[in-house]
This record gives structure tokens, C-alpha cells and sequence, in this order.
């Protein structure tokens, strides 16, 4: 399979979930399903069924974790450095017809949160950001329609 890149912020984030399901949610749940099973009929023990039902998804929640880690290619982006778009920029844009400014991180796709900036680098306007240098203007197919950006600033922090 490919590598995914990442940034380190987000291979440690996940890193950190990782272990959490597995030093604390997964022995939590472990006891919980020897206490409900000390309760007697299995078959009618809701508390059972549903602590079998939060091990599954623990214990699948961990084997996504482990494969995004295993193919993840950890990109710096304060290793980098320039005015063109690349992977880890940090990329500050001005509406060519609204005249709003926005400011976007492109991160690795587990990484993506729309609410903190933070675009997947598969995201359309990532796509099209990528390549390009400050003063260069992109146009985008969003759902609302076509949008044109100027880029303004581009950081690698």
C-alpha cells in the first residue's frame, strides 16, 4: 500500500489514542464484561451485550489506529520552507469575489478538521493549492459553485 503522509502533530495525536484504547479503554472493558457476566443469564443481560458491543468497537477502533500508523509517512512541516504550496503549508487565501480572507493547514487526511482550518490534502482545494505560489490565483468546483482564491501567504510552521 502507499505511505500516508501525516504531520507530526497528527501521528502523535493518534499515537496517543492508540494508547489510551489500549492502557486504560481496553481493561476497562475487560472488567466490565467480568462484572456483567457475574450477574448471571447472559442471554438477557443488556450490561453484557453491552460491553461486547464497546470491546468490538475498541477493538477495531485499535487495528485502524495500527494500520494508519504502520502506513503513515511523518512530514515536519517546520522542515520545510518557501512560498510554494506543498504538504504541511499553511496557506493564507483571499476570496477573488467576497474579498474574506481564510487561512488553511493542508494535513494528511486523518488529521483533517474543516473547524480548525485544517484541509485533508485530498480536498479539492487542496488539489488545486498545491503547486502554486504566493500571488498565484486557483479556481475550485465547490458545491455552491465555482470560487476563485488568490493566495496570499504561504507558512511552513
Amino acid at each position: 500500500m502507499d505511505k500516508l503522509p501525516i504531520t507530526a502533530l497528527g501521528y502523535a495525536q493518534l499515537e496517543k489514542e492508540l494508547k489510551n484504547l489500549k492502557s486504560v479503554e481496553r481493561p476497562a472493558i475487560i472488567e466490565a464484561i467480568a462484572t456483567a457476566r457475574e450477574h448471571g443469564d447472559l442471554s438477557e443481560n443488556a450490561e453484557y451485550h453491552s460491553a461486547r458491543e464497546k470491546q468490538s468497537f475498541i477493538e477495531g477502533r485499535i487495528q485502524e489506529l495500527e494500520g494508519r500508523l504502520s502506513l503513515a509517512e511523518v512530514i515536519d512541516p517546520a522542515s520545510l520552507s518557501g512560498n510554494r504550496v506543498m504538504f504541511g503549508a499553511t496557506v493564507e487565501l483571499v476570496d477573488e469575489d467576497t474579498e474574506e480572507e481564510v487561512t488553511y493547514q493542508i494535513v494528511g487526511e486523518y488529521e483533517a478538521d474543516i473547524d480548525k482550518n485544517k484541509l485533508s490534502n485530498t480536498a479539492p482545494l487542496s488539489r488545486a493549492l498545491i503547486g502554486k505560489s504566493v500571488g498565484d490565483s486557483v479556481e475550485v468546483r465547490t458545491p455552491k459553485g465555482e470560487k476563485a482564491y488568490e493566495i496570499l501567504d504561504v507558512k511552513y510552521k
